[in-house]
C-alpha cells in the first residue's frame, strides 16, 4: 500500500474534524484487513475514481454516530441515528473526501468522489474491496472512528 495514498484521508481527518467543531483527532493505531469491514454500528462508504480508484469507509459504533450528529447540527440532541443523523454523518463524509480530493490534486492526482453510502446496522458486513486494506484508527476525546482505505492508482 502507497503511503503517499494513504496520508491524504488522515491529513483530511486530522485537519478538518477541529475546524467543524470535533476534539482534535488522535491516530491510536493502523492495521491491515481483508475485503470485508464489520459495522460497528454506523459505517460511510465513498467511493473514488479517475487516477485513484477505490474506497474508504468511516466506521463507528452508535454512540459515536450520535455525537458526530449533535456536532454536526450544532449541539442538537440525538437519541437514535435516524434519517436526519445519518444526513449529517453523510455531509460530514462529504467534508473528509473534499479534503481528501485536495490532499491527493496536491500530489497532481486527478480523482472523482461518490456519494457517501451509509449502513446502519452493527456487525454488518460490507465489501470494501478485493483485497488487502489498511484500518486506521482515530480517537476524538474518547469517540472512536475507523477510517478503511482501500485505493490505489489506476494503472
Amino acid at each position: 500500500m502507497d503511503a503517499k495514498l494513504i496520508n491524504p484521508f488522515i491529513d483530511a481527518f486530522i485537519t478538518v474534524m477541529p475546524q467543524i467543531g470535533f476534539p482534535i483527532p488522535k491516530r491510536t493505531r493502523a492495521y491491515v484487513q481483508s475485503k470485508v469491514i464489520t459495522n460497528f454500528g454506523v459505517a460511510v462508504m465513498l467511493g473514488f475514481t479517475k487516477q485513484i480508484r477505490g474506497n474508504v469507509i468511516y466506521n463507528m459504533n452508535d454512540d459515536t454516530a450520535k455525537f458526530i450528529a449533535s456536532t454536526m447540527m450544532m449541539g442538537m440532541p440525538i437519541n437514535e441515528v435516524d434519517a436526519m443523523a445519518q444526513s449529517a454523518i453523510a455531509e460530514m463524509s462529504n467534508m473528509l473526501a473534499a479534503n481528501t480530493a485536495t490532499n491527493l490534486t496536491a500530489l497532481e492526482l486527478e480523482v472523482d468522489i461518490s456519494t457517501p453510502s451509509v449502513t446502519v446496522g452493527k456487525d454488518t458486513k460490507i465489501k470494501i474491496g478485493s483485497g488487502q486494506y489498511l484500518t486506521i484508527e482515530m480517537d476524538m476525546g474518547g469517540h472512536k472512528v475507523d477510517i478503511a482505505i482501500a485505493v490505489d492508482r489506476d494503472m
